[in-house]
């Protein structure tokens, strides 16, 4: 019994030993030099990695409170792998950082909360873990103790995040009023269609909203995702997006996915409300991070194309497209973090000419970028692909007829972005700058981090197993 818990619950206690190991390293007497402390922690957390790949089972815990299965196990896969990148990518900034420690402690501590959240099978344990995911990822908003914006970042963070959390947790009160019950399962059993019930879920579907940059409810994103260290950006962006996307399409499908409590018509306002708005505001950014901001934002709306779907190949076409995502957008934010941790530079001007210089870090953002558009061969067609194709088969439409409107408008959308993904290229390879970017000297970490990215972005395209594993778990 014992070692079905530890089996059960191996993703979670993995990361709970790693945050002991780090608070005794840091209150031990040896003083660790950063070099040594970053090896360590990427040591370890590539053990984690490779920990949830064995000795896996489904089961239940804390009177179903907590489950686990395959799917959930390989979502918490994805999540690992994308912070070990995030933090092979941050070497050149954390080595000159005082507090290296207290960032690991508090960046896992939020990945714990995330872990518990995809786990959850009951909404209070939905909402406590939540609440351990967001506090601390508030706390790091502010890391860059030297800097205003950075402090502006947090403080916006914890307000939008308090919001959110209220709507959620009146969202989850109203929904125990009417069913009486807090277990997601039990919930499914008991739900009408009455108007608290539906009331009960545009709550929810509120709160999701705020986590994960839908549009009306993303006004936050943008300044959070410019004030806050690279870092915590691309974290924000993948890893906190990607868990709560997670969490929606198994909320979604497994508790709301009745005839009377239809949330299709949310879900295509949402998608394309967030698309239209994400790509006109990223037409004119000039701040990289904030440029990728209104860019995640966009690509919100097209994983909500494939949430529309209600059937295996929407569930399926999310999970696959968040795996893309990660290794595109963490692509980009690779080489942004690594320009910003040397230069200083964040800004779409300061990367006129970057060719001539840095030819290979080039072309690493310009494969990511085209990833992120869509375009083929890279993975992001193919995710882009299968998530139109999910909406169009949308199961409360009679059968032979598609959803041509919202995929005409996903496509329309689809070129709107491919200008401004383009213009990032055209700065880097075309316009001439007297005075670009120095030559970056890139460490192994981060060129491991972008090798890495740029093999998922290729591979995950053109070799089909990748989603049809997936497919295979969620039917």
């Amino acid at each position: 019994m014992l070692i079905d818990f530890f089996i059960l619950m191996k993703a979670e206690l993995m990361i709970t030993l790693i945050i002991f190991i780090l608070l005794f390293l840091k209150l031990g007497n040896r003083e660790w030099t950063n070099d040594s402390f970053l090896h360590l922690i990427n040591l370890l957390l590539l053990v984690n990695l490779a920990s949830g790949f064995f000795f896996s089972k489904e089961g239940v815990l804390f009177g179903d409170m907590f489950k686990t299965n395959d799917l959930l196990r390989l979502e918490k896969n994805i999540l690992n792998l994308g912070t070990l990148l995030i933090s092979l990518q941050s070497y050149s900034w954390l080595k000159k950082h005082k507090h290296v420690p207290e960032f690991y402690i508090l960046l896992l501590s939020t990945l714990l909360g995330l872990f518990f959240m995809i786990s959850a099978n009951n909404l209070l344990m939905f909402y406590l873990a939540l609440e351990l995911a967001t506090i601390p990822l508030a706390a790091l908003s502010n890391f860059d103790l030297d800097k205003r914006r950075s402090s502006e970042a947090a403080f916006k963070m914890i307000i939008s995040s308090a919001f959110s959390s209220g709507l959620l947790l009146f969202g989850i009160s109203l929904l125990y009023g009417t069913t009486g019950s807090l277990n997601l399962p039990e919930i499914s059993l008991h739900l009408n269609g009455s108007a608290l019930q539906i009331f009960s879920f545009i709550l929810l579907l509120a709160g999701f909203g705020f986590k994960v940059s839908a549009v009306p409810f993303h006004l936050w994103t943008a300044d959070v995702y410019e004030g806050a260290p690279v870092a915590i950006t691309s974290y924000f962006s993948v890893i906190s997006k990607g868990a709560f996307l997670f969490a929606m399409v198994s909320i979604l499908y497994n508790v709301f996915n009745l005839p009377a409590g239809n949330w299709y018509n949310m879900i295509f306002l949402l998608s394309v409300v967030t698309m239209i708005t994400g790509n006109l505001f990223a037409l004119r950014q000039q701040n990289m991070k904030r440029f990728l901001a209104f860019s995640s934002i966009a690509q919100v709306g097209f994983i909500l194309i494939g949430l529309s779907g209600q059937s295996a190949e929407g569930a399926a076409s999310v999970i696959y497209f968040i795996l893309v995502y990660l290794f595109s957008n963490l692509g980009a934010f690779g080489v942004i973090s690594l320009v910003s941790a040397v230069t200083g530079k964040e800004n779409l001007d300061d990367y006129r000419g970057l060719y001539k210089t840095n030819p290979l870090l080039c072309w690493a953002l310009a494969i990511s970028l085209f990833s992120l558009a869509g375009i083929p061969p890279t993975a992001g067609f193919f995710g882009k692909f299968f998530l139109l194709l999910a909406g169009a088969g949308t199961a409360h439409l009679p059968e032979g007829q598609g959803n041509y409107l919202l995929i005409t408008i996903g496509a329309l959308n689809m070129i709107v972005s491919l200008y401004y993904y383009l213009v990032v290229i055209k700065v880097m390879f075309m316009d001439r700058n007297n005075n670009p970017i120095e030559t970056i000297k890139t460490p192994l970490q981060s060129k491991i981090a972008l090798l890495i990215c740029i093999a998922g972005i290729l591979i995950t395209g053109l070799a089909s197993g990748a989603y049809n594993y997936i497919y295979s778990l969620v039917k």
